[in-house]
């Protein structure tokens, strides 16, 4: 935890260094660091601040995160301006000034409220930075509207930052070094570290919202000063900050979905393409001379999402629910104006958005860290909806529970379909042929249809939706493609027959996706179906023989089904229950569809995990466990229900009977004088291994507890019994008791040697599923016949990962013995 603190406050001192030498060089007729120069050593430390307060995040969420993250923002957009200046960008008399104090402004404000929260819980050093940073670009400030103001007071500041920074950094790192056992007086921050894990586990709060709220009053920003006269216009010099914002609420995002808080994840989705778009806007009078086109309809939609992401939020947080209300006026604002960004109506909600978000900014902190917290309505609608019968909420520990396999990420599902609506919309509008850049619909096809697909598609992997997720990034790379060609001013005459063949590509990898999709759900075919409308309509434009109102048609037909799948997405996530089904498989396989319901995935390095399976097979569950071979399904014995319900899951056939197993020889001990002293040595000296003994039936079955389950396991004559070589299945069997195991795939298909095949295959009818992925062999055990063993013969039912004559040896050994 040392060295992630430790690089995070020495990039802040090294960066403070940099910007003390500029300012403290001001006054001379040439800088000692040229503005180009101290631009992209800023970005470099920007991005190791970033890193910093990641990797200090993963273990613990603290002061420290917020404050690396907004600084590494800062010095992004403020690296990318002195480039901008160095190259000679922003050569007009007060373009500098314009460009910078946007961003200035608001890491004052933003700097000022860590700073206050920090004195407030005790966290002096990480205060004193913040204070020392803030008081800087409020100097800075000055210094662009009053030349009295000198640089110096800035340099100054700077210098306390890299003063302080640099004591604790080192005082860290020698603490780190030396292994805790030397350390500078007031860095020794042992007795904070207790506390802070322990406020880590609490919960599964999102931390990262914090700095997603702050990069909202940034952009904010840089209109409401338009706004309200502290700049004189609106250029390229403020678009670094746009961007930068919306970068790093790309970044925000995936971390929301890290935190498990999907709703707060697909909110900083949509902010960052308003972003992109007000950057786009600015950028646009490079290239045409005409007021930009706004899609209006586009525009509305988006007000219409942001409103039912609101609703689902107030669930959780009411203020956080009403917060979103200010992009719902803002999108409507947008929507009334012609020239959008560049009106006063949105400028004024712009200024609305900086003073919420400055709010939420320091209720968020605050009540991160402090033990009293600042009421927010939590749990108010909740509490309401407690008496509904009809809507229950999902909670506890199985709420993100992985569609297959184990995964660290919350569902992107939510944010991908309100991308194909917002992509499906915006190009409604087909703006002028001869000028395509005038139609300001780039930034929403390729940052929300695109960019914003791509990263739903990537989290839709990690959770194991291979198909969602394959036709998330396929239509993504098609809405990029086909933004940058139509409205880029790429597309014409001479390119169409290649872009026709690029088009018919995408056609036929979509018509697989339709295909794979009879197998998944009723929705998805439909959803993937209304995308072959929309690519039908691109062949046609490219061949110029689009017939009127088909494209308006196609993209409305795609944009309502997304929407539905949006709704639908929603509600799954927060209800219990299929509020707005998907459907179920218009083709149904044998052995398929593990995917219609969730079981639990629970990962194997876990103790807990092993204790929550034994649980379930207590209270009469069944679940797919790894072995030491291959993965299988169990019950435990003395639950005849449970080994009734694993017997019909798997339609157990009679000549592949279900086995017993057990964790040691002490299970069967009470019961050792019913085996032949032969037989009980070479049980004592096969196991725990993967071979599996077939031994005469007994009274000795009673002694395991088995009641009426003993007719499932085993023959009228025999039962196969085994001890596994495997110390999470033999602590499992030690907590539960001997389980009855069968193979966990339906009877006659190959063996399962992953634990998202048995979800594949048997996802709908086990409990859960303990996660330990690939299994360590390909090949089942060994099944050796023993019941005439005492005559010194044996027989083999199965040859598996142990072979014929390492039996024998062992059987030789024992009769020698």
């Amino acid at each position: 935890e040392s060295l992630p603190y430790s690089i995070g406050l020495l990039g802040i001192s090294a960066g403070s260094l940099l910007l003390a030498v500029h300012f403290y060089s001001l006054p001379r007729a040439a800088p000692v660091i040229p503005n180009t120069a101290l631009g992209i050593l800023l970005l470099i430390l920007s991005s190791l601040l970033a890193y910093a307060g990641i990797r200090r995040s993963l273990r613990n969420a603290s002061l420290f995160l917020s404050l690396c993250l907004t600084i590494s923002a800062f010095w992004c957009g403020y690296g990318v301006v002195f480039i901008l200046e160095g190259q000679g960008v922003l050569n007009d008399t007060g373009d500098f000034r314009n460009a910078l104090v946007p961003g200035l402004v608001t890491f004052t404000l933003a700097l000022l409220i860590i700073a206050v929260v920090g004195f407030l819980n005790r966290e002096v050093v990480l205060a004193m930075i913040a204070s020392a940073v803030s008081l800087a670009s409020a100097h800075e400030v000055a210094v662009h509207y009053n030349t009295a103001f000198g640089s110096s007071a800035v340099a100054c500041n700077y210098m306390i930052v890299c003063l302080v920074g640099g004591y604790f950094a080192v005082g860290r790192i020698l603490y780190f070094l030396t292994k805790e056992k030397i350390a500078l007086p007031g860095t020794d921050l042992a007795k904070n570290k207790a506390h802070e894990q322990i406020q880590s586990t609490s919960g599964s709060t999102n931390h990262f919202a914090v700095t997603g709220v702050i990069l909202n009053m940034l952009s904010a920003s840089v209109f409401g000063c338009r706004l309200l006269g502290v700049t004189s216009k609106l250029f390229i010099g403020q678009v670094p900050w746009l961007w930068a914002a919306g970068i790093y609420q790309l970044g925000v995002c995936i971390l929301s979905y890290r935190a498990m808080d999907v709703l707060m994840a697909t909110f900083f989705g949509f902010t960052s393409i308003l972003k992109f778009a007000g950057g786009y806007c600015l950028l646009y009078p490079i290239w045409q001379p005409e007021e930009p086109s706004f899609p209006t309809p586009f525009l509305v939609v988006f007000s219409i999402l942001f409103a039912v992401l609101a609703l689902f939020l107030t669930l959780k947080s009411l203020v956080d629910g009403l917060y979103l209300l200010f992009y719902v006026a803002y999108c409507i604002a947008l929507a009334c104006r012609p020239k959008g960004f560049f009106e006063g109506g949105p400028q004024g909600v712009d200024v609305a958005i900086f003073v919420a978000s400055a709010l939420m900014t320091l209720i968020h902190l605050y009540n991160m860290k402090a033990g009293a917290k600042i009421p927010i309505g939590k749990g108010v609608v909740k509490a309401l909806l407690a008496r509904s019968s009809f809507l229950k909420l999902r909670e506890g520990a199985d709420l993100h529970t992985p569609y297959l396999g184990y995964s660290k990420y919350a569902d992107a599902e939510v944010l991908g379909y309100a991308c194909s609506v917002l992509a499906s919309f915006a190009i409604t509008m087909t703006g002028d042929p001869q000028a395509p850049l005038a139609t300001v619909v780039i930034p929403w096809v390729v940052v929300a249809g695109g960019i914003l697909k791509l990263l739903g598609g990537s989290v839709a992997f990690a959770r194991g939706k291979t198909l969602e997720s394959s036709a998330f990034i396929l239509y993504a790379v098609m809405w990029i493609t086909w933004g940058l060609t139509r409205y880029g001013g790429l597309y014409g005459t001479t390119r169409s027959f290649h872009t026709a063949v690029g088009i018919i590509a995408f056609m036929l990898f979509n018509g697989f996706i339709v295909f794979c999709t009879l197998f998944l759900n009723i929705t998805w075919f439909f959803y993937s179906l209304a995308f072959l409308l929309i690519a039908v309509s691109f062949l046609l434009d490219a061949i110029s023989a689009l017939p009127a109102g088909y494209d308006l048609a196609a993209t409305l037909i795609f944009g309502l089904v997304s929407f539905y799948c949006f709704l639908s997405a929603l509600f799954n996530s927060i209800f219990e229950g299929s509020c707005l089904p998907m459907g179920r498989p218009i083709v149904q396989l044998s052995g398929m569809g593990g995917g219609m319901t969730k079981c639990l995935h629970l990962p194997a390095r876990k103790a807990s995990s092993v204790k929550r399976i034994a649980d379930i097979l207590k209270n009469g569950g069944t679940c797919g466990i790894p072995t030491d071979t291959v993965y299988v399904l169990v019950a435990a014995c003395n639950r005849p229900d449970a080994v009734e319900k694993a017997h019909r899951s798997k339609r157990q056939a009679q000549e592949r009977p279900m086995s017993l197993w057990i964790s040691s020889l002490k299970q069967l001990e009470p019961a050792k004088h019913l085996f032949s002293p032969l037989l009980w040595d070479f049980m004592e000296a096969a196991w725990p291994s993967p071979i599996s003994l077939v031994v005469p039936r007994g009274e000795w079955v009673d002694f395991l507890g088995m009641k009426d389950s003993a007719k499932y396991v085993g023959t009228p004559q025999s039962i196969a019994i085994r001890i596994p070589d495997c110390s999470v299945t033999t602590h499992l069997i030690d907590l539960v008791g001997p389980i009855v195991v069968t193979s966990a795939n339906p009877t006659g298909e190959a063996d399962t040697t992953h634990h998202n095949q048995v979800y594949a295959k048997l996802g709908d009818k086990v409990d859960a599923v303990l996660c330990d992925g690939p299994s360590p062999e390909n090949i089942a055990s060994t099944v050796v016949d023993c019941t005439k063993i005492d005559s010194g013969n044996i027989g083999f039912f199965r040859v598996g990962i142990i072979p014929k004559s390492q039996v024998l040896q062992i059987l030789e050994q024992v009769q020698k013995k």
